[in-house]
């Protein structure tokens, strides 16, 4: 059973990477056509990385979902524009979290009320993701975090979690939100086979603070990096597996971290499907 759990999972996958210098080359030489890639927005490079790269790689043929972080969008019209540009891309399918902007370069605090926006402007994209915490946010009570999903489930069609190596906390939470009435598709969040000597020289070349913001303000997960044997991420999906796979679960699929080591991301995800068998 867990076989074919891992299985379904790793065949419905996403790739989260950075808007860094090599991204563009690394995506095409190593991402299958069929994966979702989806690009990360930096408080301090701003939006136009972002945006950028994910004209490249949809001008490629990927399905390309940028992240529009509502608290780097500085006014009404800068949302308009950012609409009508990855709309001219081809891009369909944008994810809203509210975004670590302090302060925030416009108006918009969180994602809701980008969201309620768009949704006035004629919904430009089919699909929009939204933020999920399997563990505690780091400046938000669990129960703001569920209600803040609630609140959106009329706009988003889909929910990411963000990174989590617990599995019961993990099972509990896809529990908790089913619970309280929120039914959109969840795609797990789930690092990749990332080394801690590698993130920390992705997060010192490129600056990329959001991508261990995360683990400096959680140690017990850096641990879990620092310590050998001390993560795998086919051991917690295999931890996960009847979490994710209940009925009520309504998970789509994984939303992998790669930190920008796609080569070795999608090295794993192959090597682990032969493993798995037919």
């Amino acid at each position: 059973m867990a076989a074919e759990v891992l299985r379904a999972l790793l065949d419905r996958v996403r790739y989260e990477v950075l808007p860094a210098g090599p991204t563009e080359d690394k995506v095409l030489a190593h991402v299958p056509r069929d994966v979702v890639v989806t690009v990360t927005a930096s408080p301090v490079k701003g939006l136009e990385p972002t945006l950028a790269l994910a004209e490249r790689l949809t001008a490629h043929g990927f399905r390309v979902v940028p992240h529009v972080p509502a608290r780097l969008l500085r006014d009404d019209a800068h949302l308009k524009d950012v609409a009508e540009r990855l709309r001219a891309a081809g891009v369909d399918d944008v994810f809203v979290p509210a975004g670590d902007a302090d302060p925030p370069a416009g108006p918009y605090e969180g994602a809701l009320p980008v969201l309620r926006r768009l949704d006035e402007l004629g919904r430009p994209f089919a699909r929009m993701g939204i933020t999920g915490y399997p563990e505690s946010h780091p400046l938000l009570h669990d129960d703001i975090t569920v209600q803040a999903m609630w609140d959106k489930r009329a706009h988003a069609a889909y929910i990411v979690s963000n990174l989590c190596f617990d599995p019961r906390a993990l099972g509990e939470w896809v529990a908790r939100i089913r619970h309280r009435g929120v039914t959109l598709p969840v795609h797990v969040g789930v690092a990749g086979p990332v080394q801690r000597a590698r993130l920390l020289a992705v997060a010192t070349k490129i600056g990329v603070g959001e991508s261990t913001r995360f683990l400096t303000r959680h140690p017990s997960w850096f641990l879990r990096f620092a310590t050998p044997g001390g993560y795998a991420p086919e051991r917690l999906l295999t931890r996960s597996a009847q979490a994710l796979t209940a009925p009520s679960a309504g998970v789509a699929g994984l939303h992998l971290f790669t930190f920008n080591q796609v080569a070795q991301t999608e090295r794993w995800r192959r090597e682990l499907l032969d493993r798995l068998g037919p």
